[in-house]
């Protein structure tokens, strides 16, 4: 203990300011990943493991009549064939949907109770039926080969309007007309009466396309069972072991305390890899069984079969407006495509939160959504980077673009006069929610100022001069992040001088050590390398929700600050014993405790070596370790507008993107060079969808893009270089006053590139289309536009 101010206190100083909350530091993993030196769930084994494969459909729709496994059963090295029939006996519970979504009725969404293993009918191409273990992958693989399916095959529907005509095949009995969910929200009288008073409607008919998620690390499942403790473990990537252990427990039939899971690092998940899937209920049921551990693995053929996708919206958009241009009420109404089967949320980002998200920054005084999520012979929906919020931005401005031409108001002035203004905040949209905080006009002002827009007309000569056409859009995005949810914020100082912080978020890309050990170097003072994240055991995760919404600095950031006070509120009990003094006299600051008006005091790091010694008297803390979780973080309005110019070689329809600006309000920063890496990894997955990508099916629901040879991704050169802006405007609803960033690339990029390659054609009089904005889709615009003009 020292009496006086240390030298170490100056140099505490300094390093709180090089790791502290705004800084630019870099990531804790980095070195890790970079090196080769990641661990993830492919590359654990265990003592003695086996190997599992699915058997799945190749039918998209049919009846199972029988699956014979006897000659699999007898290949060179299976320990194991199963079906659905064997699984029955385990009484496993279905994968069902826990959004508490409602008809517009009043009614509950229908579930479909999803099996493992299904046993009565295969409902898309890839559905699983059975699997096998064996002594290695590739015997599991030729003995999954020689397992006989008989299935009676049945007209398979994949698109969702035709899903929901009469006649159109049936995937279950108990849901009619296949609409799990017919959602509405909205006052219908009042959106009628502000619609027929309107001077103008505009309306868009908008096909939001199906996207694969094809993280770069495919789904894999580690399961053991120990029979001594009844216990399963399952080392899986995850976003959060927490709520995955519960709902795998459910499954399971088995209390939560009978499961622990595991999660290393994660090769990317995009919402895709929060669920809990059929394999691993199968691993675990042969690893009970067998007395081995089991492994699976799956391949990136399958995985375009088996992951959750995104996105899959049929939309009929309205925008209603006055003789001025304001906007009085927009709707939407149309189709959700669910795929198969509801696990997950998946219902929900095609209808609560395209309806939360749609208002956008913009007063528009009345909202309608009407949508019907529906049952399809395709692979199941799931949470997509975004999952709802860059769905809904993108046809508020995609009507917005309309709407000006038709009306001959200028783009940039519609916009203005429909901004919701600084002194209207907090403001209550139409979708429900109330925002905090903005500033969406001087967002928007800094995004032309800092893109040039100004001299747009001069680029587009030049291009002209080169023989292509050049197109610029400008969009403005608000995202309603994750639901009001609570967060674990546990701290503890190891005995090798160490600090630990444990909470429910995980790291699946995004970075989390750094940014959470600067909130916590600067709460508590605690050195910014000696701190550790602890977010993959969910022994010792003991509570949490996950990664997701872009909720994770917000809610774990909120969780150490409640911490961090409380370790203060120890600290001071512990060190006025240390430094006989009341512990009304003392002061914190940059780690350390001091006599108020004195240079007496104890730095943290030694309070707490010295409460490790346990000779305290009582009523003195006995460590200065926190296990607190926060009751609930609300959510957060993060913000920006993007400014996109494109290039189109009319003789090819090749569409290059040649500037690309993004300004945004995020609120507090805490990292800006992780908060840039986000952007730009959101952007780069707007470009993706808006001008390549696309989950095709043939009219007997197989799949067309089953593969990288099929289904287009975006490549480095198609990524142009980004200037990024920041305008915060702190949110209020948080002690950091943080905002999400995690998917706001993908809600501000994918209207903006699509709209400006609109305004590319509309040298052709060409008003709309629908995405991926292919080459050929393009030219073949461009071919008709001149057919129909000469």
């Amino acid at each position: 203990m020292q009496d006086h101010l240390p030298p170490s206190f100056l140099e505490n100083a300094i390093a709180l300011q090089k790791y502290g909350v705004g800084q630019p530091v870099r990531r804790k993993e980095d070195d890790t990943l970079v090196r080769g030196k990641g661990k993830y769930t492919d590359d654990f084994s265990l003592p003695g493991q086996a190997y599992a494969w699915m058997v799945r459909s190749s039918h998209a729709h049919g009846v199972i009549k029988g699956i014979d496994t006897d000659a699999a059963k007898a290949m060179p090295g299976v320990l194991g064939v199963w079906t659905g029939f064997d699984l029955a006996a385990s009484n496993y519970s279905p994968f069902t949907c826990g959004l508490p979504l409602k008809n517009r009725n009043g009614t509950p969404l229908l579930q479909t109770n999803r099996t493992a293993l299904m046993t009565d009918k295969v409902r898309f191409v890839g559905d699983p039926v059975a699997f096998v273990v064996a002594e290695t992958v590739a015997q599991a693989r030729d003995a999954a080969e020689a397992v006989m399916l008989d299935i009676d095959p049945l007209p398979a529907v994949t698109d969702a309007a035709e899903a929901v005509k009469p006649g159109a095949p049936q995937l279950y009995d108990h849901i009619p007309n296949n609409v799990a969910l017919d959602y509405h929200y909205g006052d219908a009288d009042k959106i009628a009466a502000a619609f027929a008073s309107a001077a103008h409607v505009t309306k868009l008919d908008i096909v939001n396309t199906r996207v694969a998620v094809v993280s770069m690390e495919p789904r894999v499942a580690l399961g053991h069972y120990d029979k001594a403790t009844e216990r399963y473990t399952l080392q899986v990537p995850t976003q959060g072991v927490s709520g995955n252990k519960a709902t795998l427990a459910k499954i399971l039939n088995v209390p939560a305390e009978k499961v622990r899971i595991l999660t290393a690092n994660v090769g990317g998940s995009f919402g895709m890899k929060n669920l809990n899937y059929p394999e691993y209920t199968c691993i675990l049921h042969a690893a009970k069984q067998l007395g081995r551990p089991v492994k699976w693995t799956d391949e990136r053929s399958t995985s375009f079969l088996s992951d959750s996708q995104g996105r899959a919206q049929l939309i009929h958009a309205e925008l209603a407006l006055d003789a001025e241009g304001r906007f009085l009420a927009v709707r939407l109404s149309g189709y959700g495509n669910l795929g198969a089967y509801i696990t997950g949320v998946a219902p929900g980002p095609l209808s609560l939160n395209t309806g939360k998200n749609l208002a956008s920054v913009y007063r528009t005084p009345l909202l309608a959504v009407d949508i019907k999520t529906v049952l399809t012979n395709t692979t199941l929906m799931g949470a997509y980077r975004g999952a709802g919020r860059p769905e809904a931005n993108y046809y508020m401005e995609r009507l917005i673009d309309r709407a000006a031409d038709e009306m001959g108001i200028n783009r940039l002035t519609l916009r203005k006069r429909n901004f919701i203004k600084p002194a209207q905040l907090p403001f209550a949209a139409a979708s429900g929610v109330t925002y905090d905080s903005g500033d969406f006009a001087g967002v928007f002002s800094k995004a032309l100022e800092i893109s040039d827009h100004a001299n747009f007309a001069q680029r587009k000569r030049e291009s002209r001069r080169r023989g292509l056409l050049r197109g610029i859009a400008v969009g403005s995005y608000l995202e309603v992040t994750a639901p009001p949810s609570g967060e674990l914020g546990k701290i503890t100082f190891e005995p090798d001088g160490t600090v630990k912080l444990t909470t429910g978020t995980l790291d699946y890309g995004q970075g989390h050590a750094t940014p959470f050990a600067q909130v916590l170097a600067a709460q508590l003072g605690v050195p910014f390398d000696r701190i550790t994240l602890e977010q993959g055991d969910s022994d010792l995760v003991r509570f949490g929700n996950g990664t997701g919404g872009s909720r994770s600095i917000t809610a774990t950031g909120q969780a150490i600050v409640e911490s961090s006070a409380l370790v203060v509120a120890k600290g001071k009990q512990a060190a006025a014993h240390f430094l006989e003094a009341a512990e009304a006299d003392l002061e914190f600051a940059n780690g350390r405790f001091t006599i108020a008006g004195t240079d007496r005091g104890i730095g943290i790091m030694e309070l707490a070596e010295r409460l490790r010694d346990g000779k305290v008297p009582e009523g003195v803390p006995a460590s200065l370790d926190v296990d607190h979780a926060t009751k609930e973080t609300p959510s957060t309005f993060p913000n920006g507008c993007h400014v996109a110019e494109v290039e189109i070689d009319p003789d090819t329809g090749v569409v290059k993107i040649v500037r690309y600006t993004g300004v945004n309000d995020f609120g507090t920063i805490v990292n800006p060079m992780i908060v840039a890496g986000q952007l730009h990894g959101g952007v780069a997955q707007g470009i993706g969808q808006a001008l390549m990508e696309e989950v095709s099916y043939d009219e007997s629901g197989q799949p067309i893009t089953g593969s990288f040879m099929d289904y287009a991704l975006p490549r480095a050169e198609d990524i142009p270089p980004m200037i990024v802006g920041d305008h915060p405007s702190p949110a209020k609803s948080n002690p950091l006053g943080t905002k999400g960033c995690g998917e706001a690339g993908c809600a501000g990029s994918l209207a903006t590139i699509a709209n400006a390659v609109i305004d590319a054609l509309s040298d052709y009089g060409i008003k709309h289309m629908d995405m991926p904005l292919t080459p050929e889709r393009v030219w073949r615009a461009i071919q008709h536009a001149k057919a129909n003009a000469a």
